[in-house]
Parts: C-alpha cells; sequence; structure tokens
C-alpha cells in the first residue's frame, strides 16, 4: 500500500447528519416564515414608493406651447388623462381640477350653458371655477401652474406663489410651454 492510500484508509468516513423530522418541520416553518416576510416587506416599499412620472396624474403634465391654449372666454380644454381642464379666463389661463367638490363626480362644460355643470347633483360653475349654484360646498379645485420658456427652461410665470390665481399671458415668447403640477392642488374657496 501506499503512504497516500494508506492515510485515507486510516481517515475516519464522515458521518452523515441526520435529522429528525421535527427539526426538518421546524427548518420548513422557518424557511416559510422567511420567505413571507421577505415578500409583505416587497410589496410595502413598491406601495409606500410614489410612482407619479411626468405626464402623469400626480406628476408634471406639459399641456404644450401657450398659443396651444384655448381662445380667451372660449370653452376650456378638455385633458381626461389628468383630470384637468385648462380654462383662459379674462384675467388669464387656470387648471381646474375635474371632479366636482360636492361627492366627487366628473363634472363637464356645458358649450350651450357656456359654465361648467356637475351631472350629478347640479352644482355650477363659472369658467374659472367659481362656484354659481348647487349643493356643492365650494368652488373647483385648481392645481398650480407654471409658463416655462421652452429653449432656457426658466419659469416665466408660476401661480404656485399666488394662491393658483389665473396666469395672465401677456408678454410671452411663443415658444412658452404651459405645465401643470397635477400633485400641488389647492381647495376652492367655501361659498357660504
Amino acid at each position: 500500500m501506499t503512504e497516500a492510500n494508506a492515510s485515507l484508509a486510516e481517515a475516519p468516513e464522515e458521518e452523515k447528519v441526520k435529522i429528525n423530522r421535527q427539526e426538518f418541520l421546524n427548518l420548513a416553518w422557518l424557511a416559510s416564515l422567511g420567505f413571507l416576510v421577505l415578500e409583505v416587506s416587497g410589496v410595502t416599499v413598491l406601495f409606500a414608493y410614489p410612482r407619479f412620472k411626468e405626464g402623469e396624474f400626480g406628476g408634471i403634465f406639459t399641456f404644450g406651447k401657450v398659443t396651444d391654449l384655448p381662445e380667451k372666454g372660449s370653452g376650456p380644454a378638455n385633458i381626461p388623462k389628468v383630470k384637468l381642464w385648462l380654462s383662459h379666463t379674462d384675467e388669464g389661463v387656470i387648471g381646474l381640477y375635474k371632479v366636482c367638490p360636492h361627492l366627487g363626480c366628473l363634472y363637464g362644460w356645458s358649450d350651450q350653458d357656456g359654465k361648467f355643470i356637475c351631472p350629478c347633483h347640479g352644482s355650477q360653475y363659472e369658467l374659472d371655477g367659481d362656484y354659481i349654484q348647487g349643493p356643492a360646498p365650494r368652488s373647483l379645485d385648481r392645481f398650480a401652474l407654471q409658463i416655462v420658456d421652452g429653449e432656457t427652461g426658466e419659469i416665466l410665470a408660476d401661480n404656485s406663489t399666488t394662491d393658483f390665481g389665473p396666469i395672465s399671458l401677456n408678454n410671452f415668447p411663443e415658444n412658452a410651454i404651459v405645465q401643470i403640477d397635477t400633485g400641488n392642488r389647492t381647495e376652492g374657496a367655501n361659498h357660504d
């Protein structure tokens, strides 16, 4: 016998570790609990992480150029993707949330009557979102708007510092872009 074979023959064989049924069930239970904790943690992180992207409701929506806005005093622009009406009043442009403050119905613009009318309970609002009549407790909610230079990205006007009021469209370059922050909304004024 060679020396290598002799050392192998002398080495004790490794004993196989045997686990009984109770130990196996404990390990299986702990492994399943670990997977459950990982799944719940993953879902919690995904749920808590904000998913607002540009162009979607809850983020910054770029309408287009100032020249694309509706004419002053005409009907508002309907943007259903982000639940928004863009109105061009005598005072300027204003972004209105498309949900009635009464019970959350989606109201519409009536060209015939020249006002917003909620089909559910008949609340009515002016072109700028001011309350006219009906069961609604306040005027329509407004979004923050800003006018941005299309070339430099410089903010030319921003209504979030002036109670989300209308932005006058005087003296803006033709390449100016209208952006609406649908994540920045204020409630309309109470009428009582």
